[in-house]
């Protein structure tokens, strides 16, 4: 599990494809306390550590991953959303987090709003997810708060500090990126389709 607090952003070196999956070397400041086979969430998606070497690391993406999120638009370079999962004995400072990307959105808009940014996004949907104002969103890997809500479109307002220290700062209009909605939200939008 998973708060949605960036830990730190990390950077790929090295994707090698294997079959139908590709193995992602990157590097990041907390490469030397890595364990092999510890969950880390790269831009929201939950994924395994699999080899570690001086200061790269290797997570390895199946087809069903590559599909479902937007791993496999990374290219060497890309910067990538880090968090190691949650603490037992610590603050859940975002919001439950699995690091289960429910589907892909598309960054429609962008606001410079005198050093805060406001950005839009859309996605396609089947009734299966809501978002709601003041409610939670993650948006590859960030626990964030939706400022406005439609249907199949919000919108977020970032403080200077998450641009800084995201990857937030590399987005641009028409890229994709990875939501999770909020888990409580899920249940309640698969009772009512009952």
């Amino acid at each position: 599990m998973f708060t949605g607090i960036i830990e730190a952003v990390g950077v790929i070196e090295k994707m090698e494809q294997k079959g139908s999956n590709i193995d992602f070397t990157l590097t990041c400041p907390f490469t030397s306390e890595l364990k092999i086979d510890q969950s880390l969430a790269h831009n929201g998606c939950c994924l395994t550590v699999v080899e570690i070497k001086d200061n790269q690391y290797v997570v390895t993406a199946i087809n069903e991953t590559l599909e479902k999120t937007n791993l496999g638009n990374w290219e060497v370079g890309t910067v990538v959303n880090l968090e190691r999962c949650m603490k037992m004995d610590g603050r859940l400072d975002g919001h439950i987090v699995q690091g289960h990307v429910d589907k892909t959105g598309e960054v429609i808009g962008i606001e410079n709003k005198d050093g805060s940014y406001f950005i839009s996004f859309k996605y396609e949907d089947n009734g299966s997810f809501v978002t709601v104002p003041q409610g939670s969103i993650t948006v590859n890997g960030i626990s964030l708060t939706v400022a406005k809500s439609e249907d199949t479109q919000f919108s977020v307002a970032i403080i200077p500090y998450t641009w800084e220290f995201t990857n937030m700062q590399h987005l641009k209009i028409g890229d994709k990126v990875n939501l999770e909605f909020d888990i409580i939200g899920k249940y309640i939008a698969r009772l009512i389709k009952k």
